[in-house]
């Protein structure tokens, strides 16, 4: 076989895997972006605007050889893909990495593919929320808490409310973890009203201070200035659509291998939120899978086999800042799941938001 590699989509698992193998092939990154996006700093962001510059980073820098087209695709098959401006793009290894969409402010607005556009959204809903005393969040997931220790940070005097029809924050993960971030959450006065559902939705767009009160099935009523969306996941697969490649599952996954191949294509790759591995969608997932497919395809273009392999995790683990200085963590260890104390989540994630990380990776200086 040749040596190009059409890596589809630059997030964290694409951007990787493009970068690992820039020095051996040649390296097609498609993506409608110009940057980057570290959404891990996204809601750091809309609390501190001067700080969102950090979280983007040009795709100009990444590649040692190779080449960043910037558009989306809309068709792959096994030789190829199909872009929406109608170009081909013969390839003969592919690497789906589309990952998924959330609501923003999580995750950038779908329609803001350049980095001033995506700026000016966080400067203008962060000029919403300046005065904003009361802010409702819908969803007690990971984003949501994020969300809330973000406001919190910045705003230690404004009211923050979590709704979540969900009875347990974060189930599946160790009690003393779950303990702790219920003590950390009291304590920055974030309210949180679990097992609470709204008889409809606000009247009011997400992001735009404009007061509204909603009333949960129980019959409360809630009156917030401002609320944020704060669940609600899908996967960028629509441009397997026409089942040219591969058949999606129910969720918009595709199926993989241990490998992480596409299962009947030993050329073609998954990583990330579009694969079907049983395990949360996280970003550290897909950099660890980036690097299984990264050895995989070197390896074939050495003329070897590949034997790199992905084993999910037989339990959950998460990094949670509530602030640069706070949240809480659940890590692999050989003994099984740890709780990390708070101050390893800060210099693990919460003190930067993986900025040094990719500061390394695309060769930018701080």
């Amino acid at each position: 076989m040749g040596r190009t590699v059409a890596v589809i989509g630059g997030g964290y698992g694409g951007s990787a895997v493009a970068k690992a193998l820039s020095s051996e092939a040649d390296v097609v990154l498609i993506d409608p972006r110009e940057a980057f996006v570290n959404s891990a700093g996204s809601l750091r962001a809309l609390a501190q605007p001067d700080w969102a510059p950090n979280m983007f980073f040009p795709f100009d820098t990444l590649l040692t050889r190779g080449t960043v087209v910037r558009d989306r695709a809309v068709s792959v098959d096994p030789s190829g893909v199909t872009l929406a401006s109608g170009q081909r793009v013969e390839a003969d290894y592919l690497v789906l990495a589309t990952g998924s969409s959330y609501a923003y402010p999580a995750k950038p607005n779908a329609n803001s593919t350049s980095t001033s556009e995506a700026l000016d959204d966080l400067r203008q809903t962060h000029k919403e929320l300046v005065d904003a005393e009361r802010v409702l969040i819908l969803g007690a997931g990971p984003v949501g808490l994020e969300l809330a220790g973000e406001i919190k940070e910045v705003w230690p005097h404004k009211q923050v409310t979590i709704v979540d029809p969900a009875e347990q924050l974060l189930p599946g993960f160790k009690p003393e973890m779950r303990q702790d971030l219920h003590r950390q959450l009291d304590e920055r006065g974030i309210q949180l009203r679990l097992g609470t559902d709204l008889r409809v939705p606000p009247t009011t767009e997400p992001g735009s201070a404009e007061t509204c009160t909603v009333t949960t099935t129980g019959g409360d009523e809630i009156t917030a200035d401002i609320w944020f969306r704060a669940y609600g996941t899908s996967t960028n697969s629509e441009y397997l659509a026409d089942g040219r490649l591969t058949a999606r599952t129910p969720q918009g996954q595709v199926p993989v291998t241990e490998l992480l191949n596409v299962k009947g294509h030993d050329h073609v790759y998954a990583v990330g939120d579009i694969t079907d591995v049983a395990e949360a969608k996280m970003a550290g997932y897909a950099m660890q899978h980036a690097e299984v497919v990264a050895k995989n395809i070197t390896a074939q273009l050495n003329g070897a086999q590949p034997t790199a392999t992905y084993q999910p995790l037989p339990f959950p683990m998460i990094l949670l800042p509530l602030g640069p200085n706070g949240g809480v963590g659940q890590l692999p260890s050989p003994e099984g799941p740890f709780v990390a104390p708070t101050a390893m989540v800060s210099e693990f994630k919460g003190a930067d938001l993986f900025t040094g990380r990719f500061i390394e990776q695309f060769g930018r200086t701080a």
